[in-house]
C-alpha cells in the first residue's frame, strides 16, 4: 500500500536548518543510532512522500532524519550543475553535531548514499540502497538508445505535472500501485505545483541535456567502500533495471543484495513492512 500526504506526525516532526547553499527541511523523529533517509528524484518528491510509511516504524529503534535535499520539497531550489548532495549531507550532520550515521537512499538518494560512503567513510556505519543506479556504466539489459520507460514517464510528468501524468508515474514506479494510487498521484501533482521553482529548474536541466544527478561516485570510488552495504531492488523495476544492483553487489566488497518479486522502483512503499524489518535488522548489526 502506498502512503499519502500530510499528517499531524509529518507536521510535528518538521525541522529546518541552514547550510551554505540555503535552507533545508528535514524530519527528525526517535532516539538512538542515527538513520538518514534520502529520497529519490521525480516531480512532487519529498522526504515524506518517499518515506511516510517507514519513518514512524524505524523511529522505534533509531533517530530518523528524513531530508528534503536541495531542489526538492521545502528545501531551497538549485540547478543540477550546482548540486553536491553528499557534501550537503555532511554540512547537515556537522550542524546537528552528528558524527556517524547509517544512510538509506532510494534511486537518486541511493546514488547520494554511495557517494557519501565513498568520500566520507569516517561518517558512515551502514548503507542501504533501493533501486540504485551504477552511474556511468552502460547496462547490458537496459535501453541502449536513451532513458528507460520509467525515466521517460518521469520526464514527461515534470514537463506536464497533470494528475493524469502523475497517475502514469505512480503506475510505472510500482508493480501494483494499489487502491489509493489516485490519491498518491494527486498528492504528487499538488506537491509539484506547490514548488514550481523545482520543476522549472529540472525542466531547464532536461532542455540543456544536463545529467539528472551530478557528482556520483565513480566505479573506482564504489569499489573502495568498506562499510556493510545492503542493496534492495524490485525485480519488476521499470525505472532502473535490476542489473544496476547486480553490478554493484559485484563491485562492493562487503555488500549483499535482496531482490523482491512483484515489486517496482518504490520498494519502501510497496513492501513497507518487509523493508522496515530488513533495514532495522541490517543496521542493528555492527
Amino acid at each position: 500500500m502506498l502512503g499519502t500526504a500530510t499528517s499531524n506526525f509529518e507536521r510535528s516532526s518538521t525541522q529546518y536548518i541552514t547550510v551554505s547553499t540555503g535552507d533545508i527541511r528535514y524530519h527528525d523523529v526517535g532516539q538512538g543510532p542515527v538513520l538518514v533517509l534520502l529520497h529519490g528524484s521525480g516531480p512532487g518528491a519529498t522526504a515524506w512522500s518517499n518515506f511516510g510509511p517507514n519513518i514512524m516504524a524505524l523511529s522505534s529503534q533509531f533517530r530518523v532524519l528524513a531530508i528534503d535535499m536541495p531542489g526538492w520539497g521545502e528545501s531551497h531550489p538549485m540547478r543540477v550543475r550546482d548540486r553536491d548532495h553528499a557534501a550537503t549531507l555532511v554540512e547537515i550532520l556537522d550542524k546537528l553535531k552528528i558524527e556517524r550515521v547509517a544512510v538509506v537512499g532510494n534511486s537518486m538518494g541511493a546514488v547520494t548514499s554511495l557517494a557519501f560512503a565513498a568520500r566520507y567513510p569516517e561518517r558512515v556505519t551502514h548503507v542501504v540502497t533501493m533501486g540504485a543506479a551504477m552511474v556511468g556504466q552502460r547496462m547490458l539489459f537496459s535501453p541502449a538508445d536513451g532513458p528507460s520507460e520509467g525515466l521517460k514517464v518521469l520526464f514527461q510528468a515534470y514537463r506536464d505535472p497533470s494528475p493524469q501524468n502523475m497517475a502514469r508515474l505512480v503506475d510505472v514506479m510500482t508493480f501494483d500501485s494499489g487502491s489509493n494510487s489516485q490519491d498518491v498521484a494527486i498528492e504528487r501533482s499538488r506537491n509539484t505545483l506547490k514548488y514550481p521553482h523545482h520543476r522549472e529548474n529540472f525542466v531547464a536541466d532536461l532542455d540543456e541535456h544536463l545529467p539528472i544527478i551530478l557528482k556520483p561516485a565513480s566505479q573506482d570510488e564504489i569499489a573502495q567502500i568498506k562499510v556493510p552495504v545492503l542493496l534492495i531492488h524490485g525485480r519488476d523495476d521499470r525505472v532502473l533495471n535490476i542489473e544496476h544492483s547486480l553490478r554493484l553487489v559485484g563491485a562492493i566488497e562487503n555488500a549483499r543484495l535482496v531482490i523482491i518479486n512483484r515489486c517496482g522502483h518504490w520498494v519502501q512503499l510497496e513492501h513497507a513492512d518487509e523493508f522496515n524489518r530488513t533495514v532495522a535488522s541490517f543496521v542493528a548489526q555492527p
